[in-house]
């Protein structure tokens, strides 16, 4: 695979072909926004499945926010990186605050970009969860868990690009695991993508409304 991707468009079409092949009729795609839903469009397209957003946040270190300790999806619990609250000295309950406050954001963007319509049923049937990138996997695995919860029968991760020990790392998470490329030496998911523009939750709905899947 050659990279960087043009765009997310880009980087879309090529993991759709990759997908394609593996038998996921009947499929949901849910995007992880607002980065993932470019490429979850071109996905949905290509499978002929309903696109849809599962709402993820970081739960960010308090004095440093950017460090993510953990995360949350929508409909499930929240997921917390073991190793790192060990050496930060931490307990999941000195978190509740922060992670209390990024719910709160969630149920924001959940009625942003889907009103007061239900997430799209994931049980009994096979289950896409896709993002434009893994870098460190937070957001991923709280969204597989969360899927993962409400019985699909088949949960696929798929991202067009990934850094090769956060790959290695999510085969426990989902039954099948699709990286187009998983460079050895990751900086940062924009790294690998020539326009990687910020996206909006106002870009956000419009994807979804181009794909029939935005608010009522």
């Amino acid at each position: 695979m050659r990279l960087p991707f043009a765009d997310r468009a880009e980087a879309g079409r090529a993991l759709a072909e990759r997908l394609a092949p593996l038998g996921l009729e009947g499929a949901v795609v849910l995007a992880l926004p607002r980065g993932g839903v470019p490429v979850g469009h071109e996905v949905a397209r290509r499978l002929g499945a309903r696109l849809d957003v599962l709402v993820t946040r970081k739960i960010g270190y308090p004095p440093q926010p950017e460090l993510g300790v953990g995360a949350v999806a929508e409909g499930g619990d929240p997921v917390f990186d073991g190793g790192l609250l060990r050496r930060l000295g931490l307990t999941e309950d000195d978190l509740a605050a922060t992670v209390a406050s990024e719910r709160a954001e969630l149920d924001r963007r959940v009625r942003a970009y889907r009103g007061d319509r239900p997430l799209s049923g994931t049980a009994s049937r096979p289950v896409v969860v896709v993002d434009d990138g893994l870098a460190t996997g937070g957001t991923a695995r709280a969204a597989l868990r969360a899927v993962r919860g409400h019985g699909p029968t088949r949960l696929v991760l798929a991202v067009p690009v990934g850094a090769a020990e956060t790959v290695r790392d999510m085969s426990g998470e989902a039954d099948d695991v699709v990286v187009l490329a998983a460079p050895s030496s990751f900086r940062a998911v924009g790294q690998w993508y020539h326009d990687f523009d910020q996206l909006t939750d106002a870009d956000v709905v419009a994807w979804l409304d181009r794909a029939g899947g935005g608010r009522p």
